[in-house]
């Protein structure tokens, strides 16, 4: 019996070594070689001998560039993460935690598009009953839904290519295994080779292919990183599992625009998508508090009010410093920019920010909201009624310009605020009905116009 060969693949991007090594030789990261089976294949007497004709060329001038129309799923939210709905031929990998929402998310989506499209569901995680008991729970309409239970690749290839869906879901890619290969299904190589395969036949044959993904404990996409660099959209399920809150964002997208957020709420009866997704990230005062200050963050092209909290109390010891949704690293540079230029001084205070409903906010237009809504806990003052603030705030002390900020004013005018307060670079051309706008240039000047209105 011949003797199986082993190497080592990358977990994170594919690269093969012949034997363990602490270090990664393709992308230098730490541990993230793992053993997998290498099947035996006769050398080539030549190396030119496997080599196929040469390929015909062309000029992207005589290649006729068109807009393919996508197909709308039926649920707003999540057209909305993908960029306007799935496009033929696209490839879609969807991860999140275990229990967010993806499986039901999907089967819902499926049961709309069958009343107008070829779909097949492909399980490789649930059975037959198991998946109908969950379309019963949600009350679906899967006459025209067909479901095939089953993990082997070759099959699944071969289901697809004589059904022909317009759509095609797999759940999930780490249960997928292929003939081709001896190692075990979720392995690096079966989870690289499936999901090629999938892609192939995708582009080759039109059909739509999404693909459910494991997350690791950190939150990353299990498997290796080559993955999300096959497909052409990566969408994270996000949201707590205890609360009924998801989002699921787009951190990669060939065809629309990246960040965008669908916003749902899980019900008995599946996921719903809100159509006010800012009155989720707002709190309900019964009166002004303290620390606590309106952002008009920008998700995509989605603008949405989301509350940022600060508390500051005397510290005993060492100061700690504490985020949730924001970036902690940050909010140690923005409390030395405003002892620097505002003088307000919080280095014997223990101080925490959170941002309100469990959304993560990573672009720099929130630093003036944190600013405020810190001075306003320390001086224990709330700060004006119906005020929204954003705003990027430089190591100098200067206010920089957000972009889109015409779309934030108006979001927030919609929603009823009267008052903002904004980088000057900002300031409309044409004044917003309702809403009177405050210009500020640097960080002090923000913290003098608040103490005049509070």
């Amino acid at each position: 019996m011949a003797k199986t060969r082993t190497q080592y693949s990358c977990t994170e991007c594919g690269a093969t070594s012949p034997k363990w090594q602490g270090q990664c030789p393709g992308c230098a990261q730490w541990n993230t070689l793992v053993e997998t089976v290498v099947d035996a294949k006769p050398a080539a007497n030549n190396r030119f001998e496997s080599l196929a004709p040469a390929a015909k060329l062309q000029t992207l001038a005589d290649i006729e560039a068109r807009e393919t129309e996508r197909i709308p799923t039926g649920i707003g939210e999540f057209d909305r993460a993908l960029g306007g709905g799935l496009v033929p031929g696209g490839v879609v990998l969807i991860g999140g935690d275990p229990g967010i929402g993806k499986s039901t998310l999907l089967l819902q989506a499926l049961a709309q598009l069958s009343a107008s499209a070829k779909v097949l569901y492909v399980s490789g995680e649930e059975s037959g009953e198991q998946v109908a008991l969950r379309a019963r729970r949600l009350s679906l309409d899967t006459r025209r839904l067909p479901l095939m239970a089953e993990i082997n690749l070759e099959r699944i290839l071969a289901t697809l290519q004589a059904e022909q869906p317009q759509v095609a879901v797999i759940d999930s890619i780490q249960t997928l295994w292929s003939d081709q290969l001896s190692s075990a299904p979720g392995s690096v190589a079966q989870v690289r080779e499936c999901a090629a395969q999938l892609t192939r036949l995708a582009k080759q044959s039109g059909i739509t292919v999404v693909l459910v993904g494991h997350v690791t404990k950190e939150g990353a996409l299990a498997g290796p990183r080559v993955l999300e660099h096959i497909v052409d959209t990566v969408l994270y399920f996000e949201g707590d599992t205890h609360s009924s809150f998801r989002l699921v964002r787009a951190f990669k997208n060939r065809f629309g625009a990246v960040n965008e957020l669908g916003v749902f709420a899980m019900t008995d009866k599946g996921l719903k998508g809100v159509n006010n997704p800012s009155a989720l990230f707002l709190s309900q005062h019964g009166q002004d508090v303290a620390g606590s200050c309106v952002l008009v963050t920008q998700e995509g092209t989605r603008p949405l009010l989301v509350e940022i909290q600060a508390l500051v109390d005397t510290a005993h010891g060492n100061p700690r410093r504490l985020t949730v949704g924001l970036d902690a690293q940050r909010l140690a540079m923005l409390l030395a920019v405003l002892h620097r230029h505002a003088g307000i001084v919080c280095f014997d205070q223990d101080v925490f920010v959170n941002a309100v409903g469990g959304v993560k906010i990573g672009e720099p237009a929130a630093d003036l909201a944190v600013l405020l809504s810190i001075t306003s806990s320390l001086k224990n003052k709330p700060l004006p009624a119906k005020l929204v603030v954003f705003g990027e705030v430089g190591l100098a002390g200067e206010v920089r310009p957000a972009p889109r900020g015409q779309e934030r004013l108006k979001e927030a005018a919609k929603l009823g605020f009267t008052r903002a307060l904004i980088p000057e670079a900002n300031l409309p051309k044409q004044a917003i009905p309702g809403m009177e706008v405050i210009a500020v240039r640097r960080v002090e000047e923000a913290v003098d116009r608040i103490r005049e209105l509070q």
